[in-house]
């Protein structure tokens, strides 16, 4: 068991802090971004799966009653593989730290999704209120389109039941009809994509352990990769060039073009747009998904090893 616990405590220092580190340094990424997404939610799949599975064997070294719950429909051979007779004092110490870490992320997630819903009930408090500027034929606001009298141009995707894309008069001035169509395209891409879900997942991460790098990087990376993958599904059906084009006027006056650090990701995906990186081979795309998705069975592995090995 104490072999487990130190393969597991490895594999998952490994994923949270040189993995995350190269990984942001690679190029790559800009150029597969839906792969990189995945790349990063196999990592913290990883880390997650090597904290969980060590604190089973933990808690059944520590607490009988626990080992007697896991152990019991298997055979002899197999408990006396882990030996869980005795617990470590490291043992102990481990899955105390071990079990506070779980309750602080279940923490973290539960608010991070309480806050989502009270800014979302907010946003929609907001939207009834401007109700009665809507355009004749949307009183309540209830259609999956939206459209909002305000001078400047924006759009955005509202998650939640039902969801709603909206889009200002402003947007609908400035823009081309070739150029809407790429702005809708680009916020469907974050609705079918579920954006929202791994935002919020990356943010109370972020946010209950700042220090782990993993999980920093995790949070940056997702809000940079989920608008360049809503960009690619965008440019896909109009081009990338209409896709830049509809990103800066919907952005002007905001400073898209501007050095700041604010808007330096603006900056960036209309660059990105106008001059479009070269794409991974179709092969060596597949072989990276395989390889991430291999990557989180390697605590499963490791858990299941002794009880394996221990069959006849």
């Amino acid at each position: 068991m104490t072999y487990c616990l130190l393969l597991l405590s490895v594999v998952a220092v490994t994923a949270a802090v040189p993995v995350p580190r190269l990984l942001t340094r690679a190029k790559w990424p800009e150029r597969e971004p839906v792969v990189a997404l995945w790349v990063w939610q196999c990592l913290v799949a990883t880390v997650l799966l090597c904290c969980l599975t060590a604190l089973a064997l933990g808690a059944a070294a520590v607490f009988g009653t626990v080992r007697a719950q896991l152990f019991a429909p298997a055979p002899p051979a197999v408990t006396a593989a882990y030996d869980l007779s005795h617990a470590s004092p490291w043992t102990t110490v481990l899955t105390v730290l071990l079990a506070c870490g779980a309750a602080w992320t279940t923490a973290m997630l539960a608010r991070e999704l309480v806050e989502a819903r009270r800014r979302r009930a907010g946003a929609r408090a907001h939207l009834r209120d401007r109700a009665p500027d809507l355009p004749a034929g949307l009183p309540e606001g209830r259609g999956p389109l939206l459209v909002l009298e305000e001078e400047y141009p924006d759009a955005w995707w509202m998650p939640g039941s039902p969801p709603q894309l909206i889009v200002t008069t402003g947007a609908l001035q400035r823009l081309t009809d070739h150029q809407i169509d790429a702005v809708l395209t680009h916020e469907r891409g974050h609705a079918r994509a579920r954006h929202d879900w791994l935002l919020h997942l990356s943010a109370a991460l972020a946010a209950g352990f700042p220090r782990v790098p993993l999980f920093a990087h995790f949070c940056e990376q997702t809000h940079r990769l989920v608008e360049l993958s809503a960009d690619d599904t965008a440019s896909r059906r109009c081009g990338h060039l209409t896709t830049a084009l509809a990103l800066i006027e919907l952005n002007q006056h905001r400073g898209v073009l501007s050095c700041s650090s604010s808007h330096r990701l603006l900056g960036e995906r209309v660059d990105r747009l106008l001059e479009p990186p070269p794409r991974l081979g179709r092969r060596h795309r597949a072989l990276t998904t395989a390889a991430a998705s291999l990557v989180p069975l390697v605590p499963l592995l490791i858990t299941f090893a002794p009880g394996l090995t221990a069959l006849p």
